[in-house]
Order: C-alpha cells, then structure tokens, then sequence
C-alpha cells in the first residue's frame, strides 16, 4: 500500500514536472514568437524583402542639347539590352537554335551565347547592349515564331550626335554607361542624367517568379536639356576653314578657331582640329596618331614573345594618349605664347595710363632693340624707321613695343595683366581649363627689363586661347571684362525654361575712350592698304584686329627655335564690336608662316561667312562704291584661302566646291567684268561643275524679283538699264536668253526699262537675238584662269 502510494506521488510529481517544462517551452516559444514577429518583426521583415525583392533599373531618358537657335547637337536614342534567362531553356537544342539565330544578327560569337546559357542557375545573363529597334523587332518576331520565352528585351537608351564631329571637344561624349565624358556632357551631367526609375519584383532564390505577384514600378525622371550658345551655322564656319587651313599650311599641331560676342562673352563658335566623332570616341581621326599606331601594328605583327608582349603595352599607352589627346579641348586647356595678338593688350595698358599717345610720339625701329646688352630682332630685318604708336600696332614693330612696355612700366604692366583676366582660369562652364603662365612682379620687375621687354609683345609666357579672347574682348567693347559661357539656358523635359544665363561683368578693366581709340587704330591694321592684316579685309565691313607669330621657347631644337605658331585676331564691326574671331595655327610646316600670311585670310573668310549671317549691315566706303564693277582675279592653281582673300579684296563672294585645298578651276574666269557682289565658284582638287542648267525667264520682272529668281537658280546678275528701284520699272532684255544651258555662275545681264517704253514681244525678242550673238559673259570652264 505504501509503494502504490509513493508510486501515485511519484508520478504526480512527475506530469507536475512535466506541465512546467511544457509550459517554460510555450512560454520561451511564445516569447521567441513575440520577439520575432512584434519586436523585430520590422527588421525581418526588411531582411526578408531585401533577399526577396529585385529591382530592375529603367533608364532615365537623357536630356538633348542644343544650338542657340534649337538645332538638336546631342540626342538620346530608344535602344535596348539583349538578355537571355537560362534557367527557363528548355533544353540543349533550344540553346543552340538561339545561338545560330542571334550570333550573326548581334556580331557576338556563337560561343560566348552558348557559354552563358550554361549557366542554369541564372534568370539574367546580357547578350548585347545598345541594340536598335530593327533588329529588336527581328529579335521578337523570332521569339513568337519559335515560342521562346526565355530571351527579353531591355529598354535603354543611346546617345547620338546628328551633325557628326561638328563642336565635339565642346560637347564630349557619353560612355556605354550613358554617363558624360568630357565637355557639356560631363560638365552638366547632373543636369542632363535625370534620374533612373525602377521595377522592383519578388524573386525566389533562383531567382524566379514568387507564387504570388508582386510588382512595384517606380517611374524615371527624365534628364533637363541644355541650350548653348553655340551656333551650328558660325561653327560649320570656323570647322570648315579651320580644316582648310591645316591642310593648306600642312600645321603639325593644333588649329584653334574661337568666335565670340564680345559684349556678352558668349561662344558662337569653338573648335579645335584635329578632333573626333562623338558617336564614335575612341577611333582615332588624327592622321599622325594613326600612323603611329600602324608602326606599332607592323612591329607586333613581326615580333614574337615577350618583345611582342611589350609592343602591345607600348602600343596600348600610345593609344590611350592619342585618344585623350583628340577629346582634349585645346582652345581652353593648352596654353601657348600669343605672340603679337598680345600688343592689343599692351598697347591698350599704355592708352589707359596715358603713358602713350596715338599719335605725337615717335619710336626709331632699325630692326632690332638692345635690351640688358641684347639685340632683340624685329620681325622686319630692315626695320620700320621712325613710326608712331599707332603705326606700331599697324605694322606689329617689335623694337616699338618694347619701348612702349618700359614706358608702361613692371607695376603697371603686371596689374594691367591680371586686370584682363590673364593670371587666373575664366571659369568658362567646361572642363579641363588650364591656367596660363606669367613671371612673379619680382621677376618682371629685374632692372635688366629683358623680362618686361619680351612681354610686352606677347613672348615668353602663355596664356589660353579662351583667356587672350575674353582679354581682347574687353579691350574693344569699351572695357568690361566678361564672363565666357557656352550655356544660355537649361530647359525641363517639356520644354520649359528652368534657369538662363545672364551676361557677367567681372570689371571695369580700361575706359571707354580707351577702348574707342584701340577700335579705331585695330581697324588701320586690317584696313589701310600698308595694314599687316590687310589679308583678313572684308569689303563693307570694317573689320579690326591682329597678326600675331609666336616663337615656341620651351620647344627648341639644338638650342635653336624651330616651331612657330601663326594666329590672327579679328573683330567686326571695328566701330561697334558684336564678334571676335580667334585662329590659331601651330606648326604649320610653310616657307612663310606669318600669321599675318596664313591666318589673316582665314579669319577674313570666317568673318565675310558669319557677318552677313548675323545680319551685320555692310557700310561701304566712298572707294569701295565708286568701282561698280570689277575684274574677277587669277586664282586658279592657289589654295582655298589665297583665292578667297583675293576675291574678298575685290569685293566678290565665293562658293566653294569640293572639300579639296587647292583651286582647279573658277565661273567666271578671270578677267570678267562683273558687278561687287558677283558670286565666283571655286572648283577644288578637280571636281567638275554640274551640268548645265536652264536660265530662267525673268522678262517682265521687277528688279527685286529678277535678282532672286536669277540667284536662286544659282547664277549671277548683272542689273543694267532704268531705274531700278523706280516705280513701274521691269526687266525687257536678258542675256543669255531664257531657257539657255548654262553653267552655275554664268553672269546673266538683265536689262530694265520703264514698262511704258518697254519694246513689243516681238522687238525685245528681237534684241535678245542680236544681244546673244556672242558667248555669255563669265560661262567659262572651270579650267579657265
């Protein structure tokens, strides 16, 4: 009895024992429970998410920039991302029909598609990116035909350059990332980016669809688009003759072109030569660099081992540095001795602290000044003889400058200097902007004045091109030194303005009056007949500026300066200044390579392209209107811009044809007489004219509509007769006759009369007979002088 008892407590004890540790065990679950679902529930529950949730990006659509005049230079393009899911295959054959289908249609080895459909594991592998919509299109046809859904399309987008290599060191370019690479597109690429979307949906751990749906989509923002105030039409200018020129002059370096507002500081224009396409970054346009790859080619191919592993290193870096080279926008980043362009600055220092005089003060020039017992050459070996100040500037006399620059002193010199902007970047809205570099006052100041003398026309320091331009801007539009930009305004994805770009004045650098003279003596440099820019003379326009060659000091061979650089300087109208054009031409490989020779007739031709384009009225002299007519000149066998300085000097315009360097042929001929104004085609490297076309019939027109329909059909006319801008006036003989093949710019003589004496049908068609009885004037073959 005893033992069953003891038994029954044993027990008792034993289910009491138990209860507890199932109640502790609940309770420690519950506890658990409570501490994961309530008190770090939310934590969890992110983890879980974070494992569980992919997002896939969606590009945001990147912004546009454009001209000033809303010409589209940089666009983004739909294109898409081929990516194949290998864990959705249905088997090996099904991989190698994808592989035979998309290999050729993509450009991707068939086995890199195989390699990456093995990997089963995977949902996401990418095939090719930056795949049009055409062959997008195939891409989806294919997949419905053959009921494959396991290749997807992603939408991106590319970037796109419509005009070409047209500003690319202005714009850059963007990387197969879309991010910008140099120029606007890095400059302002928070600004043009936006900001990428995403769809985020549960995945398992292959990741798979989840049982259930989940899809969030969160949309992107689109990036804002950049207007520049560069303008397609000035920069097809600048690019064109700046192109010209370096083959002409075979420069072995750089050609710099920079055309700006000088009252606002605004860039209508920037290019540099040799540069690239945007739309393709990385293949090399610069024939030195690609000659120099081809050696390194020739080497590898002959080389074997470690000799040829080296090769290939070298010849990595060499590429590498030619392409960063071709991106690199050297009218704000490579700095280079000014020359004689840098007298505009001195002598507008001596004007402002009235230390010189236009006139009055004379300056002896034999050909050379001794400075610190050193002879210093003018460019002239004979010298000027005695000349005053503006003569100096008129004829860019070394000797003079030097003693203008010791009248104006080390202290004002090196104020003057910083005053203009020269001893610090001008914080153009670009990247890369190099510093230019200047002696210390100490330096400047030596009693042996060797430092100062060589300054003051423009040698033994460097400056930007950007920088002497804002300089020389502000020296002749009365004296305000302004801020360049290439940004006018930026606009949101539907167009609407979000912030401008307002013109800055950083100071007051010289007077007004100051500036006035510098206006009126840079006009006798281009000018006047003796002028040593007179190459850059455009007829109706008065144009100023400035020759400059410099030496390059720091680049001497067997201790002798070999390598020059040729510049000019212009700026138009010399009585009211709205641009300024900058060209800079380093190396030419020439006989003679005076700026005033080779870069003077070129900046003549820019400014004859883009004045009458920005609707700059022309103000003839009374010498310019009193020869009506002219004779077409001999410019047949010369380059381009030789022909198109002698043809502005008379008054002539020009078209060019061809994208040679040298004159093969000219309508009309030389020795035709013709009205100032007479267009001259220019036939280059041996095109050939077009075929002959009809002369139009103008007999009963007015004046104001025989010029344009006889211009528009792509000849010249010659308007004789009556009046023509009197009331009732028409055109009653013509000649050549209408309907008569002749070539693009044959002379047409239209001839008027008062609709009251006008001749019956039949006598004006009479006269027309009798007036065509001998050749056309100026329907010459090209080949003619």
């Amino acid at each position: 009895m005893i033992q069953v008892q003891s038994s029954r407590r044993m027990k008792i004890k034993m289910n009491i024992v138990l209860a507890l540790l199932v109640l502790v065990g609940f309770g420690v679950l519950i506890g658990r429970l409570y501490q994961l679902q309530l008190v770090d529930g939310e934590m969890y529950q992110a983890k879980a998410l974070k494992q569980q949730l992919r997002p896939t990006a969606i590009s945001a659509q990147r912004g546009a920039i454009y001209d000033r005049n809303m010409k589209t230079l940089a666009a983004s393009a739909t294109v898409w991302t081929v990516t194949l899911s290998p864990a959705e295959l249905k088997d090996a054959d099904q991989l190698s029909k994808i592989a035979d289908f998309l290999a050729p249609l993509l450009g991707v080895e068939r086995e890199k598609i195989i390699e990456r459909g093995q990997k089963t594991a995977s949902y996401y592998e990418i095939i090719k990116q930056k795949v049009d919509d055409t062959t997008a299109d195939a891409i989806l046809r294919f997949c419905d035909e053959n009921k494959i859904n396991c290749v997807n399309l992603v939408e991106d987008s590319r970037r796109y350059y419509p005009y070409g290599s047209l500003a690319s060191t202005v714009l850059g370019f963007t990387t197969s990332e879309n991010k910008g690479a140099y120029g606007i597109e890095s400059n302002y690429e928070k600004v043009l980016a936006g900001i990428p979307g995403m769809v985020v949906s549960a995945k398992n751990a292959k990741s798979g669809n989840m049982p259930y749906s989940y899809d969030r989509e969160y949309e992107p923002v689109d990036g804002n688009s950049i207007v520049l105030t560069i303008d397609e039409v000035i920069q097809h200018s600048l690019e064109r003759h700046l192109e010209t020129a370096v083959i002409e002059h075979n420069v072995n370096n750089r050609a710099v072109g920079i055309a700006m507002d000088v009252n606002t500081g605004a860039i209508l224009g920037m290019a540099t030569k040799p540069d690239f396409d945007p739309n393709e970054p990385n293949i090399l346009c610069d024939p030195k660099a690609l000659a120099e790859i081809a050696v390194f080619d020739e080497q590898i191919a002959a080389a074997s081992g470690e000799e040829a592993e080296r090769l290939k290193s070298e010849r990595l870096d060499a590429l590498g540095k030619a392409q960063f080279a071709q991106w690199r926008n050297k009218a704000i980043s490579d700095p280079y001795e000014p020359g004689s362009v840098f007298k505009i600055i001195t002598a507008s220092m001596a004007l402002d602290t009235e230390v010189c005089r236009p006139t009055g003060e004379y300056y002896t020039c034999p050909g050379f000044h001794i400075v610190a017992g050193r002879r210093k050459a003018c460019w002239k070996a004979a010298g000027h003889g005695t000349i005053d100040f503006t003569q100096a500037v008129k004829f860019s006399c070394n000797p003079a400058f030097m003693m203008i620059g010791a009248k104006v002193g080390p202290r004002n010199f090196y104020d003057y200097f910083e005053r203009f902007g020269l001893k610090e970047p001008t914080r153009i809205d670009l990247p890369g902007e190099a510093d230019g570099i200047f002696y210390d006052y100490d330096t400047l100041a030596k009693e042996t004045g060797e430092e100062l003398a060589s300054s003051s026309f423009g040698q033994t320091f460097k400056v930007t091109p950007i920088q002497i331009c804002t300089a020389v801007a502000a020296a002749v539009n009365g004296g305000r030194l302004m801020q360049p930009y290439v940004v006018s305004q930026v606009l949101d994805p539907e167009g609407n303005i979000v912030s401008t770009t307002e013109p800055v004045v950083k100071r007051q650098v010289i007077s007004e009056q100051t500036s006035e003279t510098m206006r009126g003596i840079l006009e006798k440099v281009v000018g006047d007949p003796d002028g040593s820019g007179k190459n850059a003379y455009v007829p109706g326009y008065r144009v100023g500026g400035k020759t400059g060659t410099s030496e390059k000091l720091d680049a001497k061979e067997g201790g002798e300066v070999t390598r020059r650089i040729a510049s000019f300087m212009g700026i138009a109208p010399s009585n009211d200044p709205q641009v300024l054009v900058l060209v800079i031409l380093d190396e030419p490989q020439m006989q003679n390579i005076y700026g005033s020779v080779i870069a003077a007739p070129v900046v003549g031709a820019i400014m004859s392209d883009i004045l009458p384009y920005l609707k700059v009225e022309p103000q003839y002299t009374e010498a310019e209107l009193s020869d009506i007519e002219v004779k077409v000149p001999y410019v047949t066998g010369g380059v381009v811009h030789d022909a198109l300085s002698a043809l502005t000097a008379r008054g002539l315009s020009y078209k060019l044809v061809g994208d040679g360097v040298n004159v093969t042929g000219q309508i009309p001929s030389s020795g035709t007489e013709c009205p100032k104004g007479t267009r001259v085609i220019l036939y280059t490297d041996g095109t050939q004219p077009a075929d002959p076309a009809e002369v139009p019939d103008v007999l009963g027109l007015s004046a104001q509509q025989a010029n344009r329909t006889i211009l528009n059909a792509g000849f010249n006319i010659r308007l004789v007769g009556a009046d023509i801008e009197g009331k009732g006036v028409m055109a009653v003989l013509q000649d050549p006759l209408p309907g008569t093949a002749a070539q693009e710019g044959t002379i047409v003589t239209v001839t008027f009369a008062d609709a009251s004496d006008a001749f019956t049908a039949e006598e004006t068609y009479e006269a027309m007979q009798e007036s065509s009885s001998e050749p056309p004037p100026g329907a010459a073959s090209p080949a003619g002088g």
